[in-house]
């Protein structure tokens, strides 16, 4: 992934898609509220003119007048004033009155012939009767301008229409229209901006997220997710996971770097230890394939190194199945074990190995501990090896064996040379010999894997000239034997 494209966003893009998401919405509701209340508007409006139209209507037909008396009555002057158009100095007026017959034909009303104005009003009305029947006006346009209109029956059966222009209602509707849709382009404009800047604060840890996984994924594993200033609860929550996520990804790839580094240790040195036995074999075999061994005490002596070579040999195969077989982390027998007697039994062994070495051993009584028997005879047969090869033989060594805080404390310590500082800390390496000395160098390795595979611990104290004490802990048995 390339880091440099990351800030490149389309109507794809998570920021995008909600934005556009957001104008919507608002759009569609800005557009259903102005089609709510325009509509609203009308209505009322409408209602308003109807009412006006139907009152002059109601007074004018339950008056009992004829058009005769409209055009004799000095009295309703108020009429022509109000009603009557004179003249057409309005090509659109407000309100037309305008007298017709039964067939719908204009007439003369007080004495002033019908105007252009009235001429089409009562042109465009087909059916004074009918009109005059419905209680609610009708829409006509007259010289193209839209009016409501209804009609009343006068006593000598003739009709007047009366019509209110709606112009001036369609254009106020018209004005609040363009402003509603100016003031929704605003708003519209005023959220599209917001919610850009806004998801941008808030997807700003999202893009942190893939900036670090893209330097992860460039060889980077110390990377981390940063903390934004204000992180929402669910992005911060993916934020931890993702650090505690790309925490073990490291500490695992780590691992596997120090598993494989020693893999390739472990199997070269395992291949020069086997070397070496196998040379020696390999080099008496061509000694008597070419006859040089004629005298019998050189061939008994090859005869006898070569089966010194074959049981070292053997020794290093057992061992390294030892050690493979506790990093399968094998079933042990566990059951309560006395460490004390086992303790006692290789002070013993070294005493029968060595007279002369001083041993002494402070393991009075019964320590119980819940493990595998055999495995622990092998740690303190290991300890005692070790204790045996790189020690002189009149040396010391010390046998301590105490119950402390629910835990049994094993130590093994003698008076010898000891460990420089850089030796202690690859004591427990496979292979791993001191000075280059004697043994295979997997004795200390099985120690710490048996303890391992027991949930115990071992522990070196040395320094060179001070000796060396191992401590083996082990956790203590917690019911009596059965």
């Amino acid at each position: 992934m390339n880091i440099r494209h990351r800030h490149r966003h389309g109507i794809h893009s998570l920021r995008g898609g909600l934005t556009l998401a957001n104008v919507a919405l608002l759009a569609l509701g800005i557009i259903v509220a102005t089609g709510v209340s325009l509509m609203g508007m009308r209505h009322y409006l409408l209602d308003q003119v109807d009412a006006q139209l139907t009152k002059t209507r109601d007074s004018l037909g339950s008056s009992g007048l004829t058009m005769r008396d409209i055009n004799s009555l000095s009295a309703l002057a108020f009429v022509r004033d109000r009603l009557v158009s004179p003249t057409d100095e309005r090509p659109k007026p407000d309100s037309i009155f305008v007298g017709v017959d039964t067939r719908g034909k204009a007439v003369t009303v007080a004495g002033f012939a019908p105007t252009g104005t009235q001429l089409a009003l009562a042109d465009a009305v087909d059916d004074p009767r009918a009109l005059a029947h419905d209680s609610e006006p009708h829409d006509v346009t007259v010289h193209d301008a839209a009016y409501r209109v209804t009609a009343t029956r006068l006593a000598d059966g003739m009709y007047v229409l009366f019509a209110t222009s709606t112009d001036g209602l369609h254009k106020g509707i018209a004005k609040a229209l363009r402003l509603d849709l100016a003031v929704g382009t605003l708003l519209i404009s005023l959220l599209a901006c917001v919610t850009l800047f806004s998801v941008r604060r808030r997807m700003r840890p999202l893009e942190d997220m893939v900036e670090t996984s893209s330097a992860i994924a460039e060889g980077d594993l110390t990377r981390r997710v940063p903390s934004s200033h204000h992180p929402t609860q669910e992005v911060e929550q993916l934020r931890l996971a993702l650090n505690s996520m790309l925490h073990q990804v490291e500490s695992a790839y780590r691992t596997r770097e120090r598993s494989a580094a020693q893999l390739r240790r472990f199997v070269g040195d395992a291949s020069h230890e086997l070397r070496t036995p196998l040379s020696a074999i390999r080099g008496y075999l061509q000694l008597y394939d070419k006859g040089m061994l004629r005298d019998p005490a050189e061939r008994k002596r090859a005869w006898d190194r070569m089966n010194g070579e074959v049981d070292r040999m053997g020794r290093l195969v057992d061992e390294l199945l030892t050690l493979a077989r506790l990093d399968q982390q094998p079933e042990l027998r566990f059951r309560n074990v006395d460490l004390s007697r086992l303790v006692r039994d290789a002070a013993e062994d070294l005493r029968a190995q060595q007279p002369g070495r001083p041993v002494s051993v402070g393991a009075d009584g019964t320590l119980l501990v819940h493990a595998d028997e055999s495995g622990l005879r092998q740690v303190l047969g290991n300890l005692v090896g070790n204790v045996r090869t790189h020690t002189p033989a009149e040396v010391p060594v010390t046998f301590g064996l105490e119950r402390v805080d629910g835990v049994v404390r094993l130590s093994v310590a003698d008076e010898g040379p000891g460990l420089a500082e850089e030796d202690a800390a690859r004591i427990f390496d496979r292979f791993f010999r001191a000075g280059g000395g004697a043994g295979s160098g997997l004795g200390m390795a099985i120690v710490q894997g048996v303890v391992a595979a027991h949930g115990g611990e071992v522990a070196v104290v040395t320094a060179p000239g001070a000796g060396l004490a191992v401590t083996v802990t082990l956790p203590a048995a917690t019911h009596a034997v059965s």
